[in-house]
């Protein structure tokens, strides 16, 4: 195994993978990667990875399936050009939203994108943030999870602000926003939201106090933005003072940033997990990177340290 790893990048991760090699001081990986008029991708490695640790960084959002047919080639490009070891980098991970079998015949998505990855040849994965943290358990090969909470904390606290609340957008997402409300020794407020299709969510009830309080609504994406700013008009309603809204994946679809420049949200504190590119013409989205998080937990996997000690 070579004495550093060798970092390539997918389409969707160029600027993390450049930021990720500035902060471990390595160079690129060189690859190659097109696509052909009916849009089936084609991958080259163009360096030699025989004996090497390599690892591919790729989130598979919007493209999702191109960008995730992208991952298992670049996978399987570098397993057949005799790579030592191949870790899949996936600081977004599609389709985690479809984990269980909540109704009859539907598909077990994160499953199958699961076997997919680890079919294609990686042996290891490093991510951020599942929507769930039982689709570690669908993998067969080693699952290193990190989470976000160290950073978008940090910069909560630099706001300085005082007489704050974390509030949980939903029931489902309690065990997270309790996390949030512990390193920020905050009190917790749960809103009770109902679904009534998908993408379509209702604000029930609030529980919890909010009256005269900053309040910052932590969430792990923020897809179409509607529960985010049903939330935070709900809560404006109710006597907020600023509402801000944190979450470690921009996935930002449809009209997510027209929503979100029309609403009474201050701020929208996200990472890059996914590249926000030319999406923030709104002044309101605000960012912390995971490239140096990224980087020293890629260190730490290509020396054989722990990865868990970062969240110590």
């Amino acid at each position: 195994m070579q004495s550093e790893p060798i970092i390539f990048s997918g389409s969707a991760s160029n600027q993390l993978v450049e930021d990720i090699c500035s902060f471990l001081k390595l160079p690129e990986g060189n690859i190659e990667t097109r696509q052909f008029s009916d849009k089936e991708t084609w991958v080259k490695i163009n360096e030699n990875v025989r004996g090497a640790d390599v690892f591919v960084v790729q989130s598979t959002c919007t493209p999702a399936n191109d960008n995730l047919m992208e991952l298992l080639l670049i996978i399987d490009a570098l397993r057949r050009a005799s790579a030592q070891r191949v870790n899949a980098v996936i600081p977004y991970f599609g389709y985690a939203r479809q984990d269980r079998k909540d109704q009859g015949r539907v598909a077990l998505s994160a499953k199958l994108v699961a076997n997919l990855i680890t079919t294609a040849g990686a042996e290891r994965v490093l991510t951020v943030d599942l929507h769930s943290g039982q689709i570690q358990g669908f993998f067969d090969i080693p699952v290193d999870h990190l989470l976000a909470a160290p950073l978008l904390v940090e910069y909560v606290k630099k706001l300085n602000l005082e007489n704050y609340v974390v509030v949980s957008p939903d029931v489902g997402n309690v065990k997270r926003a309790r996390g949030y409300a512990e390193r920020l020794d905050a009190p917790l407020v749960i809103i009770d939201k109902r679904r009534p299709s998908p993408n379509v969510s209702e604000v029930m009830n609030i529980i919890g106090e909010i009256a005269g309080r900053n309040v910052f609504i932590f969430d792990d994406m923020i897809d179409t933005a509607g529960t985010i700013v049903n939330a935070a008009n709900a809560l404006k309603e109710n006597g907020a003072r600023d509402v801000y809204a944190c979450c470690t994946h921009p996935i930002f679809s449809g009209d997510a940033l027209k929503i979100i420049a029309e609403s009474p949200l201050k701020e929208v504190i996200v990472t890059d997990t996914i590249p926000l590119s030319e999406k923030n013409p709104i002044g309101k989205i605000r960012v912390a990177s995971v490239a140096s998080f990224l980087g020293e937990a890629i260190r730490r996997i290509h020396n054989h340290q722990s990865v868990s000690a970062l969240f110590s």
